[in-house]
């Protein structure tokens, strides 16, 4: 039953010499499914991802469209507010920061923040500064296959942590909506979903920036 305890540990204490593990975390090699509401289902034909607020020009984008958008694939840790973390993840999407430098989202001037909006009325919000960083991604696979429907099929915003990588913010898991069908560009910040209920704005994984009320 204890099979593979000490090995994780050995690889968890590795982690955290390398500086890769933030406080409060451990190593999981599962990825644990937590998210509130059901599970949506996904009809291509029907599926639609709206772009409005602070842009030059708001776009709906279906399915079809969606998916022939520039690729991107990313590789970096992930790690939960409930203290799991998984190492060496592999993503592949559509980066928030090549469709602005491409001039498919035009922003405009006034766009400080973020809003991702989810199925069931779900949002989830950041900084521009972290939306456009190399380690947002709009995923739509994970591990080379497409997401499954629990892990947010068809598609789910996912941030982490790129090792060396120390420029960017890396807030936890939860700053990456799952089911998304919107971004909003907004002038001033809105609390999303989770961050109503207490947890923390920034969520920085290394301040352990968990909840505004502490555990």
């Amino acid at each position: 039953m204890l099979s593979g305890i000490p090995d994780r540990r050995k690889e968890e204490d590795e982690l955290r010499d390398a500086k890769r593990l933030p406080p409060g975390q451990s190593l999981t090699r599962k990825f644990p499914v937590l998210h509130y509401g059901p599970v949506p289902s996904f009809d291509p034909s029907t599926w639609d991802l709206k772009v409005w607020g602070e842009v030059e020009e708001e776009l709906n984008w279906s399915w079809e469209q969606f998916s022939q958008l520039p690729r991107t694939k990313l590789n970096m840790d992930i790690h939960c507010v409930t203290r799991w973390s998984k190492f060496d993840t592999d993503w592949e999407g559509v980066s928030l920061k090549r469709l602005v430098e491409a001039g498919i989202i035009k922003p405009k001037p006034t766009a400080k923040f973020l809003m991702q909006h989810c199925e069931y009325g779900f949002t989830v919000n950041l900084p521009m500064e972290v939306a456009m960083g190399d380690n947002f991604l709009l995923a739509t696979h994970f591990d080379g296959n497409p997401l499954t429907p629990d892990h947010g099929y068809p598609l789910r915003g996912v941030i982490g942590h790129i090792p060396d990588r120390d420029d960017l913010k890396s807030p936890y898991l939860w700053k990456g909506g799952k089911w998304i069908r919107g971004l909003e560009f907004m002038t001033e910040d809105r609390l999303g979903f989770w961050e109503q209920a207490g947890y923390h704005n920034e969520a920085d994984i290394w301040k352990e920036q968990r909840t505004t009320r502490g555990w």
